[in-house]
């Protein structure tokens, strides 16, 4: 369970700077790191999570959520433990928030080849590394992705603070899709988070840039980034540092860990969805509230209902083999295109 870190720096007086994620916490010898799956032993450092699978599922992509990836497809989920942010809302902080110890206790030793194994077995088409942050998980899933191309996607559902040589890494890999969080606003994200919210930026536009298929998700929390002006100015900077094909999901928060907020209101969530259209974005929906109507793909053009979902799954898909829509021919943003191969 404990390998040398793959991405670190040296320091002086026994210190190593780990290069996993943009923390690049500066380590003292036998110490943690922020995420405390990081230790410094004797001036190496270790990842001391490696092959602790806390969760093992098989999930259809919608899950995630992406809904313009691999759509209708079943993915081998599998999460570890321990999350590189703060999030006192955090959903699944059963795992997230487990560190020193307890982390061997909450999960089970598996192997990148068994995991495989089980989705082959499952006959699943793709493997989903999330529920905890995965960009922890690194060398893991590089040896994950390695295993399961071609014949299988891989993807993250990441909040997306990974620096970029972990994120070429994956790419090079076999990464070829991300569910990314943004949490809010600046401010929001360094009070909350303990981080800086322009690093996830930075990864979406790199992932978008090496061909990653990204969509973007607000987990809308009241009194934190309901508020139409930072909607207003969120979607427009998708729409234009990402690019208006870029699915966004504002998806329902749910009281949890040390948040004790009433959950979203539905008319917030829906608003969001409609500045997002109104801005210019071509598809925006909403999460978390099973059997809304806009959990469905609409076409841009002429609102004509392409794909219908219902509880994270999709029942009909109306695109045409040209990846069109079929009353007004607009070209829908699919990945991986349907007239190419994964």
């Amino acid at each position: 369970m404990r390998i040398p870190a793959l991405l670190q720096e040296k320091l002086e007086n026994g210190k190593v700077r780990c290069l996993t994620c943009q923390r690049r916490c500066v380590v003292f010898p036998q110490r943690y790191g922020f995420c405390k799956t990081r230790f410094n032993d004797k001036g190496t450092l270790y990842s001391t999570t490696y092959g602790l699978v806390s969760s093992l599922s098989n999930n259809p992509i919608e899950k995630k959520p992406l809904f313009h990836y691999y759509p209708g497809s079943v993915a081998t989920t599998i999460g570890s433990v321990s999350c590189n942010f703060a999030c006192p809302w955090c959903q699944n902080w059963e795992i997230s928030k487990v560190v020193g110890d307890d982390q061997a206790r909450t999960a089970r030793f598996m192997t990148p080849q068994q995991i495989i194994d089980f989705a082959v077995r499952s006959r699943v088409q793709g493997i989903s590394v999330s529920f905890n942050e995965p960009t922890l998980s690194l060398e893991y899933a590089l040896e994950l992705f390695k295993l399961a191309r071609p014949d299988l996607y891989c993807m993250f559902v990441t909040n997306g603070y990974m620096t970029d040589d972990a994120l070429k890494l994956l790419v090079k890999a076999g990464l070829t899709g991300v569910s990314v969080t943004l949490k809010g606003p600046a401010s929001m994200v360094k009070k909350f988070c303990k981080a800086d919210v322009e690093g996830v930026w930075a990864t979406l536009a790199l992932a978008r840039s090496m061909g990653v298929h990204v969509e973007v998700v607000s987990l809308v929390i009241p009194g934190i980034n309901e508020d139409t002006e930072f909607v207003r100015l969120f979607v427009k900077r998708i729409l234009t540092e990402l690019g208006s094909d870029t699915p966004v999901h504002f998806t329902r928060y749910f009281p949890a860990y040390r948040f004790s907020i009433p959950a979203t209101s539905i008319e917030a969530l829906e608003a969001a969805r409609d500045i997002a259209l109104e801005t210019g974005l071509h598809y925006s929906y909403v999460g978390n509230v099973p059997g809304h109507p806009y959990e469905n793909t609409f076409c841009p053009t002429c609102q004509n209902k392409l794909i219908r979902r219902h509880g994270l799954s999709t029942i009909e898909n109306h695109i045409t083999d040209e990846q069109t829509c079929p009353n007004c021919g607009e070209f829908i943003t699919l990945y991986p295109p349907m007239n190419s191969h994964a």
